[in-house]
């Protein structure tokens, strides 16, 4: 062989020498083809018809080797330096100065042919580094660059060159040439420079070099060599033997691990997972009878898949396949039991040996992951209980037991910590909170005792939860709550919401339909509010029960006199009987079953009865006067009393009476304190609490600084609950809105001439207003035919002749009508900013102070969001008005306080950024432009705080509708401030 590589080293230089001596295109073609000829069975005859007379007689007496002697030559030019150094002067000198010139059929035959038919391994380490040539030297380096690519392009795509790759490295395992190490090392370089020639081609090159596209045919051909690898196994042994490093699977191994760090993980899976998916399907509809896990084991085509995982060393690209992985299997809608057979075909055999991939499935993909809820249940069942789905129940002893116990166990504590529930975004509160419902489905009482601190935990966090102004939070809540209770006592589950009916619970919590992402909280609300409304078909327990009690439904009588409407008819009044006994006549007949019993009643139709029970309408006292609505609130014990004072609470204080400034007062603290659940029949307790804060807000508007003064003192007293401090500030909101839309109707100012003259006021050019009595005042006449009118036209109405006949007019009839004809009246929108300091200076006063049964601060931090807000509106209802200025420093002071900006509940962050966002629409934009050129040093801090900390917001924070409420605000006082 030493003879032999020797001679194809001056065979080599001869090449090149007559390469740099050539004159012709020709002269270079016959060149190569007699290297050529020695290593590849060329037809000598197709590339003789594109070259001239003088050439073609040398190239067909060429000398052609035999097989043996060519195979020779062909191994030992590509293993050792003779082609490395004719491919640096193909890639570079003929690229350069002669391949522009050759005919197709001698690029074909004396070119391509040393890279197409040549040892893969050498031709990619060979002219994947001449794609970053610069051009530096003699050669032109676009022609270098743009024939690398059509070579590569060549080899890789059109003749399977990746594939060529697979079996040739796996062939190298077999030689003893070449150590482990080695080998190691030439595919980790093989591999990198295979899957960079995306990134080094230039961006004009063609489509089969692109990213998606070479990745996907790559993709094809390396699981078409992994599979053919699979079905020259001769025993599955040589599978799971970790002693066996075959270099096919080291090559996929690495390649895909490549592409992925690439970001073409998605392509990647497009062509892996349909291939799985069908090997799981035929294996599960033809071994009926068959244990499922031995019909995988020995079906051949899936030896290769059972290493997919295991030959991808990257840790890092393991978990980026397997979450893209989950999310590729949801979009494919394939069922609970084809996802379990995928996940243990590709990792039950890292899943039971390596610790960290465990804890990848346990703890990263149930705790830091949001992931599809079905894909939940996959992970669950592969990885925590362990069995698939069809199986008949849950081990309830052993590994698998165990497993369960303490992911529930984790779980819960991690669902139960109060800085989870403020801090982790909305959807990934979702995802532990099905994984937590999921794994305490499948446990029993027995499970739940032998367990720490899951029952404990549980409880914390259930009534964590139930304290949130979310409605999607506190739903959470209500479904580990009924998950629980059906552990405890299966016959009494535990309702704490309504939208918790049925057997199962949505885990979803009705967002999967969202196309758009998740939804926010108020809209997930009233969706889950409409959901319950719609779908419920049947009337509630409760309801039947009441009832039943009533007597309603316990005979078909009863049941049709209560459907019936009655016509209360006055005693005194003269009826007559024929027409009394026709009505009961017609009954009878429309009432086939009371004939027997109304047989005497209707023999004598003079002595029908009629109903002569007492109504006490007319004894009822009507409330006149407000003292005695005041007097009427304070009994609580007399409950129709208290319904029947909220009915006319509102009426009497929009009369405005002349008492009404002596007794706001009173009322509105008897109003506050009244419990309407005590006073109203069950199911009305919102009609009657409506009607209260109907009254407060009418006493507000009415009477502002009267009913300000006692709302505030009780905002901040001991012996409110929250419901009430929460309602005073909702009242006070709709009251500044109300006061906001007033209208307020003054006449409007007219200036005068001070100095009044004798003379004519009418200009020169005008008519002189002389003539008949009753003619109008002069108007000029528009002209449109030019627009450039030299001249001026007038006219004017004149009173009627004596003959003519003049027809009727329609007056308008109006007290003002006089004054709205002249414009006398102008109209006011906004009476608001005249009360803004008396509804919001008051009680931002120790907002930070920890009183008895006051804390807003800390735990009530519902009313502290709700106090923000009520601010944030009325700075809005104050916009453009000089009270909106001296108003905006003081709450920005408050809201820049690091208690109040960064304060742990979501709900307080999003009521400051509502605030903010009403002071900078509030703010007039002459004020704002007053204050940056004169320097004023409060009003820059304040609107500097505002950007910054909407760009903290927009950066951290980990709600969603607080980042892209930052997000937006960030960008307003941007703009407002250039």
């Amino acid at each position: 062989m030493e003879e032999v590589a020797e001679t194809i080293l001056d065979k080599v230089a001869a090449v090149i020498a007559a390469v740099k001596d050539a004159k012709r295109a020709d002269q270079v073609v016959c060149a190569l083809h007699s290297l050529a000829v020695r290593l590849f069975p060329l037809d000598s005859h197709a590339l003789s018809g594109s070259i001239d007379q003088q050439y073609r007689d040398q190239v067909l007496s060429a000398k052609v080797p035999s097989e043996q002697e060519r195979t020779d030559w062909w191994r030992v030019f590509y293993r050792g330096a003779a082609f490395p150094t004719l491919a640096r002067v193909l890639l570079y000198d003929v690229a350069s100065n002669w391949l522009a010139c050759f005919p197709f059929s001698a690029r074909k035959h004396v070119y391509d042919v040393f890279f197409v038919n040549g040892l893969m391994v050498e031709v990619v380490q060979t002219v994947v580094p001449s794609l970053q040539h610069n051009g530096n030297g003699s050669f032109d380096g676009n022609a270098v660059r743009s024939n690398a690519e059509r070579v590569l392009a060549l080899c890789l795509i059109e003749n399977d060159g990746v594939l060529q790759l697979a079996r040739e490295l796996g062939g190298s395992c077999q030689s003893e040439d070449i150590s482990t190490e080695q080998l190691n090392l030439t595919i980790s370089r093989v591999a990198q420079l295979v899957t960079s020639i995306p990134d080094k081609a230039q961006s004009r090159t063609a489509k089969s070099l692109s990213s998606h596209f070479f990745f996907k045919k790559i993709t094809v051909q390396l699981v078409a060599g992994a599979e053919e690898w699979d079905m020259n196994l001769c025993s599955k042994e040589a599978v799971f033997n970790k002693n066996i490093v075959d270099g096919t699977i080291l090559f996929v191994g690495e390649s895909f691990a490549r592409i992925c760090r690439r970001g073409s993980a998605d392509v990647l899976l497009r062509q892996v997972i349909p291939q799985i998916i069908a090997h799981v399907r035929s294996v599960l509809s033809s071994n009926a009878d068959v244990v499922v896990t031995e019909a995988f084991e020995t079906k051949a085509g899936l030896w290769f898949w059972f290493k997919f995982m295991e030959a991808i060393k990257d840790p890092y690209v393991v978990e980026t396949l397997s979450e893209k992985l989950l999310h590729q299997l949801a979009a494919e809608h394939v069922t609970d039991l084809e996802a379990y057979w995928v996940l243990w075909i590709l990792f039950h055999s890292i899943y039971e040996c390596q610790t960290p991939f465990r804890s990848m499935f346990v703890e990263k993909f149930l705790l830091w992951k949001v992931l599809p809820v079905c894909c939940l249940r996959w992970i669950l069942q592969f990885a925590v209980f362990q069995f698939p789905p069809d199986a008949p129940s849950l081990p309830t002893k052993g590994l698998n037991s165990r497993c369960l116990l303490d992911t529930a166990q984790h779980l819960a504590v991690v669902w139960a910590k109060k800085e989870f529930v403020q801090s982790a975004p909305v959807e990934q509160q979702i995802y532990v909170t099905a994984a937590l419902g999921l794994s305490l489905e499948k446990m029993s009482k027995e499970d739940l005792d032998s367990t720490k601190d899951v029952m404990r935990s549980i409880l914390e966090g259930v009534s964590c939860r139930l304290e949130s102004p979310a409605h999607l939070v506190r739903r959470m809540a209500s479904s580990i709550a009924l998950v629980f209770s059906k552990i405890i006592n299966p016959e009494n589950p535990l309702y704490l919401d309504d939208s918790c009916c049925g057997e199962t619970i949505d885990w979803e919590f009705g967002l999967a339909t969202s196309e758009k992402g998740m939804l926010t909280t108020s809209e997930c609300s009233d969706k889950d509010i409409n959901e319950v409304k719609t779908s419920t078909t049947s009337l509630p327990e409760k309801e039947i029960n009441n009832m039943a009690d009533n007597g309603v439904g316990n005979n078909d009588k009863t049941r049709k006199k209560t459907l019936s409407e009655f016509n209360l008819v006055d005693p005194d009044e003269i009826i007559d009987p024929a027409t009394l006994n026709n009505e009961l006549v017609s009954g009878e007949e429309e009432d086939d079953d009371d004939a027997s019993e109304n047989s005497e009643t209707s023999s004598d139709s003079s002595l029908q009865p009629y109903d002569l029970s007492d109504d006490d309408t007319d004894l009822k006292r009507k409330f006149s006067q407000l003292v005695d609505v005041v007097g009427a609130l304070r009994k609580s014990d007399d409950a129709d009393g208290v319904e029947r004072a909220l009915d006319v609470a509102e009426k009497l204080v929009r009369a405005s009476p002349d008492e009404l400034r002596y007794v706001t007062g009173d009322l509105v603290r008897t109003l506050v304190q009244v419990r309407c659940s005590d006073s109203t029949i069950e199911g009305e307790e919102e009609s009657a609490e409506e009607k209260r804060q109907k009254a407060l807000v009418a006493l507000i508007v009415t009477s502002p600084f009267e009913s300000l003064d006692t709302l505030n003192k009780l905002l901040y007293s001991p012996n409110l609950d929250v419901s009430q401090r929460i309602m005073i500030l909702d009242i006070m909101t709709d009251a500044a809105q109300e006061l906001a839309d007033s209208k307020i109707m003054k006449p409007k100012h007219q200036p005068r001439n001070l100095i009044s003259t004798v003379s004519e006021t009418q200009p020169w050019f005008m008519p002189s207003s002389i003539g008949p009595s009753g003619a109008g005042p002069w108007k000029e006449i528009l002209a449109t035919e030019t627009p450039l009118n030299w001249s001026y036209s007038y006219e004017r109405e004149l009173p009627p002749r004596s003959s003519q006949i003049q027809r009727g007019k329609t007056r308008r009839w109006s007290s003002r009508s006089a004054n709205i004809q002249g414009h006398q009246v102008e109209w006011s929108q906004n009476k608001f900013p005249q009360y803004a300091a008396a509804f919001m200076l008051p009680s931002m006063q120790g907002f930070d102070k920890k009183r008895q049964g006051v804390d807003l601060l800390g735990r009530d931090f519902i009313v502290l969001g709700k106090l923000i807000h009520m601010l944030g509106v009325c700075m809005k209802c104050a916009a453009m008005h000089p009270e909106a200025s001296a108003l905006a420093l003081p709450l920005m002071d408050m809201l820049s306080s690091r208690e109040i900006c960064h304060h742990a509940e979501a709900f307080v962050r999003k009521s400051v950024l509502f605030a903010a966002s009403c002071i900078l629409v509030a703010l007039h934009p002459s004020y704002v432009a007053s204050s940056l050129i004169e320097g004023s040093p409060d009003i820059s801090k304040g609107l500097e705080w505002v950007r910054t900390w909407a760009l903290h917001v927009a950066e951290s924070d980990k709600d969603r509708e607080c980042y892209t409420t930052g997000s937006c605000l960030r960008f307003h006082v941007n703009w407002g401030k250039q």
